[in-house]
């Protein structure tokens, strides 16, 4: 038997990434996925292949107008999400703190920490009514060994490691398990910013030597952690920093 047969989760930044290496395990694991992204093009790809369980959402998860309509739409569409992965996230380039501007700080704060508070106020009570449920955030092993030259983005990633360990507690009488995924550096679209330095093979080599399994994390990484933590395998783990790391954080 698939081990999500039957579920539906709601994926944020699920058309690229981490996000459409989660939607497609899922999907191939029996879920009903919905794909919330700002991606519209790579999103409708993605949702047209995958077929009939599968329902793309344009969703800026900083807006809680289009976080709570993409939701209403996943309910509307395949009932309540029994699961949650908060996964869209962005970044500043890596360089001093002090170079950031607010604008940027703004943005990467309202991305990464406030949209999990809108997507709790939209799912919550829904998870609430149907007897539990599961919300996974995507944190970072920036949030828990910092590099320098990420100290902002590092900053929201504490966040969300810390508030993913309040909600479980909160939440488990609800019969809601809360957990943060935590990966290290990945070949992903933000792998630059991260870097700070042009994307070489030199470049890279230097990051990849601080992590002693020797590779970027993959989406098939993030993935099959994400499915564990969801699948009933996993009923009694809440309030977890679960790293990808290949040993990065020890």
């Amino acid at each position: 038997m698939k081990q999500l047969e039957g579920k539906t989760a709601i994926i944020t930044g699920g058309a690229a990434g981490y996000g459409e290496g989660i939607v497609r395990l899922f999907a191939e694991q029996g879920a009903n996925v919905v794909i919330a992204d700002i991606d519209a093009g790579k999103g409708k790809a993605l949702a047209d292949e995958i077929g009939a369980t599968a329902r793309f959402f344009p969703c800026d998860v900083s807006s809680s107008e289009q976080v709570n309509a993409m939701v209403s739409g996943c309910i509307e569409a395949f009932g309540a999400p029994d699961i949650v992965i908060n996964n869209a996230g962005t970044t500043h380039d890596n360089q001093p703190m002090l170079n950031v501007d607010e604008a940027t700080f703004d943005r990467i704060f309202a991305v990464n920490v406030k949209s999990i508070y809108y997507m709790a106020q939209a799912v919550v009570p829904a998870m609430r009514e149907a007897g539990g449920g599961v919300i996974l955030n995507v944190g970072s092993t920036a949030g828990i060994r910092p590099r320098p030259g990420l100290t902002w983005y590092n900053a929201t990633k504490g966040a969300v490691n810390t508030m993913s360990k309040s909600m479980a507690v909160e939440l488990a009488p609800d019969k809601i398990r809360v957990n943060a995924i935590c990966p290290v550096m990945g070949d992903t679209g933000l792998l630059q910013k991260f870097m700070g330095v042009p994307d070489t093979p030199e470049n890279r080599a230097k990051f990849i030597a601080t992590i002693p399994l020797g590779r970027f994390s993959r989406p098939s990484d993030v993935a099959a952690a994400a499915l564990f933590l969801s699948s009933d395998a996993a009923e009694f783990i809440s309030g977890v920093e679960f790293p990808v790391d290949g040993a990065r954080t020890v």
